[in-house]
């Protein structure tokens, strides 16, 4: 190694120690692997983990349910059913995705060009499941994460010194950053994401799949493939149709017709059979990890906008949901009903946020206690109430034992029935819903969903008013089989 690529890499080494390893996501990689294959099973539970990521959790939610998945013929409305519809490993690959999008944005969210890696990087990764399930290959899950690592370099780069990044580019031009690694940096890009990655302790298997595997020229004969190259052959594929894809423009497509065209026989997978996996790559990309510029924000807000008017397909979640709930009513605690059925209403009515109240009786009050939807967890502490009446919405709700709908929250003439703690944590919903939780004619608590100003003007249907019903019913029956419960055990 030469006296500039050593004097890189102890630059590199040195920042990751002043700015923290971006990779935490080494860590994930073996604990995600790990419970992928079936080790450790007592200390890494899938399904709990998904739950403790509330991020994760939509995002496995969302693929249970995307087109995909549309033979098992059912919504999924729980983290224990996704798990069993997708597998581990699909939410393995999901969760390492996600994790190295997550750890560049907690260290450094404004990093933009390290972020384009990162995502280009998972788009690999999914660009290679589609792949190697296609393949029907076995060491797919090597290619998978091998192709989420071969642009490491370029990744710790642009995440550590983006000023030597800034000099790659002028050096050769943008997109043509490998040129000039040798004359800037000392040593190529993918050599420096193979000195991160030993740096980091990674497997040799991962370490064999980081590099590029070049096709035969097509006068020479193809031989078969160790499954140590066949892994590098996927991942070096699935990088570049990553950076083709991510512009989602004719000229990117050419390249990745040019590529499929080029790794089909080293693969062994058929030109057409490529194109079809790589292509559902992309709407997986694209409607489940929302890699940008794939997303396309304002058109997939449209597309969501609109499907919120497809009242069945809500009606749909919420009927799954109620089966789900009627199915645990004999086992689940009331605490468990009430988790059930806040999925089922945030998922079945697309709220943008869903929160679970319980009266305490000893306190009072009513305090939130679950909560589903980003931006609400940190308002959980200042959403409470005294229980005693008090002339808004929420205590007319809740004597009326009836569920009420507001369409307009920012109508003036409203103001006076939206409480303080209403206006200080919620206040940027435009309508919401209160469903209220009474036993024996007595409140026990509450689920709220509302509906910011990015969606259209909602209005509930008597149907979806009568499933709302159903659900809270079954709600307050867990609560009072268990009150049942608890009296024998008393008495006896």
């Amino acid at each position: 190694m030469s006296a500039l690529g050593e004097q890189t890499l102890s630059t590199l080494w040195e920042r990751t120690r002043m700015q923290g390893d971006m990779p935490g996501f080494a860590k994930a990689i073996t604990s995600i692997l790990g419970a992928m294959r079936g080790e450790d099973e007592k200390e890494f539970d899938m399904a709990r983990t998904v739950l403790s990521d509330p991020v994760l959790t939509q995002k496995v939610l969302r693929l249970a349910n995307s087109g995909m998945y549309s033979a098992f013929g059912q919504h999924i409305n729980t983290v224990s059913k996704a798990v069993l519809v997708l597998g581990t490993e699909a939410i393995g690959h999901l969760a390492l995705g996600l994790k190295l999008i997550e750890e560049l944005s907690v260290v450094s969210p404004d990093s933009g060009l390290a972020h384009i890696e990162m995502e280009k990087a998972v788009l690999a990764g999914i660009v290679a499941r589609e792949v190697s399930a296609t393949a029907e290959n076995r060491h797919g899950e090597e290619a998978v994460v091998c192709s989420m690592l071969q642009t490491l370099g370029r990744m710790m780069i642009t995440f550590y010194m983006p000023e030597r990044w800034a000099a790659l580019q002028d050096a050769a031009g943008e997109g043509k950053e490998d040129a000039s690694a040798i004359d800037v940096l000392g040593m190529s890009l993918q050599d420096i994401g193979r000195a991160a990655a030993i740096h980091w302790g990674l497997p040799s298997n991962l370490l064999s799949g980081m590099r590029t595997m070049v096709p035969p020229a097509d006068d020479e004969p193809a031989e078969p493939l160790s499954p140590e190259d066949w892994v590098a052959g996927v991942s070096t594929m699935s990088c570049i149709c990553a950076g083709a894809l991510w512009h989602d423009n004719e000229e990117g497509a050419a390249e990745v017709r040019r590529i499929t065209a080029r790794y089909s026989n080293m693969i062994g997978v058929s030109t057409d059979r490529l194109a079809l996996a790589i292509e559902q790559a992309k709407v997986v990309a694209a409607s489940d990890l929302s890699i940008a510029p794939l997303s396309k924000p304002a058109e997939r807000r449209a597309k969501a906008l609109d499907q919120t008017r497809q009242r069945a397909a809500g009606n749909n979640i919420l009927l799954s949901g109620l089966s789900d709930m009627r199915d645990s009513l004999d086992t689940a605690s009331p605490g468990q009903m009430v988790s059930i059925a806040l999925e089922t209403v945030f998922k079945g009515l697309q709220f943008t946020r869903a929160v679970a109240f319980v009266r305490n009786r000893r306190e009072n009050k009513y305090m939130a206690r679950m909560c589903l939807g980003e931006g609400v967890r940190e308002h959980l502490p200042a959403m409470q109430f005294p229980d005693a009446y008090e002339p808004n919405v929420f205590h007319a709700a809740l004597s009326s034992d009836r569920v009420i709908f507001i369409e307009n929250a920012a109508d003036p003439k409203f103001a006076a029935k939206l409480p303080a703690w209403w206006r200080d944590t919620l206040n940027d919903a435009r309508s919401f819903v209160i469903l209220p939780l009474c036993s024996n004619g007595q409140p026990t608590g509450f689920l709220y969903g509302d509906w910011d100003d990015s969606f259209p003007v909602i209005h509930l249907s008597p149907t979806e008013f009568s499933l709302l019903n159903d659900i809270r019913s079954l709600v307050m029956k867990a609560a009072e089989r268990r009150h049942q419960v608890d009296s024998v055990n008393r008495a006896a």
